[in-house]
């Protein structure tokens, strides 16, 4: 009577709900969904393989399945700016009556203008007195409480959705892909470490403690007898270009077999994973989708991509096409 009644049950959950079987059945046999069917889709699951199968000459032991990923433009959107500097920009506004003499110094006179573009033409100067200017001068737990309300309310210009939904689903689909597979996966980026940490276990799956970003100084003291760690106005480490690999080895201590990037700034963290011994993954996600996102690379003024595109080929690097290879680049796309 019970194996009855269980069976019934089974049989009209599966005839009430078939896309739920189907979608589950789906998931199981294609671990990237979000993916379309190809070569750069294939190189992935034949990595994926040849490293995981035991016995293979080309088996990777799961202490070293270590993969590394930039994070602007690679993991989720980066423009029309940087998520970082669009906080940056929108702590200049909550500062500003702290601070009358912004309305005659720049950068900070154009912002509170609202003309960007002006405020940023001296390029990289600008925007680290700016991040200065707004990420110090507080203790490590004040500064990511601060990240949280912000990410919390503030909205992607364009699609208006939340930043932590700009995510790429089919990225997503690969860095549990590869959990799956026994990797352990890491962040590997310059925008700031204590900017990302907040957000990456809820929105990537990547604990704090694989997260690796630019950071400004911080030091120990106390504060009405309770031990804290105050931001200073310093710059400590910069997570770019030749930046990464020694990123890498100070936070990891092993050279990823695979890494995946989108910008000129990504090109050393791919040199130095592709030029270890054995099978190696090195991947470059290129924006030519200007209908479902955005289409830049060569001339544009956030994660510019030129030299890595330029030698892709002769190092073996699978190029992603956001136009072809994937079926769909946000998860609320998906239909």
């Amino acid at each position: 009577m019970i194996e009855q009644r269980i069976r019934r049950c089974v049989l009209a959950a599966i005839v009430c709900a078939p896309w739920y079987v189907v979608t589950l059945a789906h998931a199981q046999s294609d671990p990237l969904p979000s993916w379309n069917e190809g070569q750069t889709k294939a190189s992935i699951v034949e990595f994926v393989a040849k490293v995981t199968k035991q016995g293979s000459p080309d088996f990777v032991p799961p202490a070293e399945r270590i993969a590394v990923f930039d994070n602007d433009g690679t993991l989720w959107a980066e423009q029309p700016m940087y998520f970082q500097l669009s906080f940056a920009l929108d702590r200049v506004q909550t500062l500003a009556p702290q601070h009358p003499e912004w309305k005659e110094k720049e950068p900070f006179a154009s912002l509170l203008q609202n003309d960007v573009q002006r405020a940023l033409a001296s390029g990289e100067r600008a925007m680290v007195e700016i991040v200065m200017a707004t990420h110090a001068g507080m203790t490590t737990e004040e500064f990511e409480q601060i990240v949280k309300d912000w990410f919390a309310t503030a909205k992607h210009p364009k699609t208006r959705r939340p930043y932590t939904e700009m995510a790429y689903q089919p990225m997503l689909e690969l860095l549990a892909y590869l959990r799956a597979n026994g990797f352990k996966t890491f962040i590997l980026s310059a925008g700031g470490i204590e900017f990302m940490r907040p957000c990456t276990e809820e929105v990537y799956g990547v604990p704090p403690e694989q997260v690796i970003g630019s950071s400004i100084r911080t030091k120990f003291e106390l504060r009405d007898g309770k031990p804290v760690l105050v931001r200073l106005p310093e710059l400590n480490f910069i997570d770019d270009k030749a930046g990464k690999p020694v990123g890498i080895n100070s936070h990891i201590g092993r050279r990823p077999i695979a890494a995946s990037g989108n910008s000129d700034g990504d090109f050393q963290m791919l040199e130095w994973t592709t030029s270890g011994s054995g099978p190696r993954l090195g991947m470059i996600v290129h924006h030519d989708d200007g209908e479902r996102e955005f289409a830049y690379d060569r001339k544009s003024p956030f994660g510019k991509l030129d030299h890595c595109l330029d030698e892709a080929p002769q190092r073996g690097w699978t190029v992603v096409s956001m136009k072809h290879d994937w079926k769909t680049i946000f998860p609320w796309q998906r239909p």
